[in-house]
């Protein structure tokens, strides 16, 4: 059986920081990792379902209607800016009183539509590692490759992140922390118009 070198790009791709390994990192900090479980399935769900749509040729349609991609990318820019400062402003307070929350499932299924990453790199893997099948089972073929393999990146960093919470015991610490995460959100969020 013969490598399918779209997992190699396909890992890359998502293993490289973006707004989900950010968003991730920073909830299994601030929640645990038991707490950020939901929002793992639902970015492996959801990055599956986009990988499923480029398969399927949403490319051509977006490629097609420059307003809709300009509007869609509007759109991803503020809401990744909203969880940026969403970050800059948690606090360990809000925290441990449970104001602050993880995403639920549904939440992180939704935001991969507005994530650019996830675009720009089910779009290259569509275009640059089809093998000639029919489009649902190129479809099917990208969806299960993103969905396998952002599974465990996910679960990585979110594992990682609650590591790193016991660094972060101190509230200046964690205000570093949180506030190096939300420019970093926010530059990601600022490269979806290049």
């Amino acid at each position: 059986m013969e490598f399918d070198p779209l997992y190699a790009f396909v890992f890359a791709g998502l293993f490289s920081p973006g707004p989900n390994v950010i968003l991730l990192t920073a909830s299994g900090a601030r929640f645990g990792f038991r707490r950020t479980v939901p929002h793992v399935l639902g970015v492996a769900l959801g990055v599956g379902v986009i990988a499923a749509l480029t398969g399927l040729g949403i490319g051509a349609v977006l490629a097609a209607r420059p307003g809709l991609e300009f509007a869609l990318k509007c759109g991803a820019f503020a809401w990744i800016l909203w969880m940026a400062w969403k970050l800059w402003t948690s606090t360990r307070a809000a925290r441990s009183e449970g104001r602050d929350r993880p995403f639920t499932l549904v939440e992180a299924v939704l935001f991969q539509w507005v994530n650019p990453k996830i675009w720009a790199v089910a779009l290259a893997a569509s275009s640059g590692y089809a093998i000639g099948l029919p489009p649902g089972q190129e479809a099917a073929r990208l969806a299960s490759a993103f969905s396998g393999i952002n599974l465990f990146v996910c679960l990585f960093w979110s594992f990682a992140g609650s590591l790193l919470s016991y660094l972060l015991s101190s509230p200046p610490v964690w205000k570093v922390f949180m506030r190096g995460m939300a420019v970093f959100l926010g530059i990601s969020g600022a490269m979806v118009f290049l």
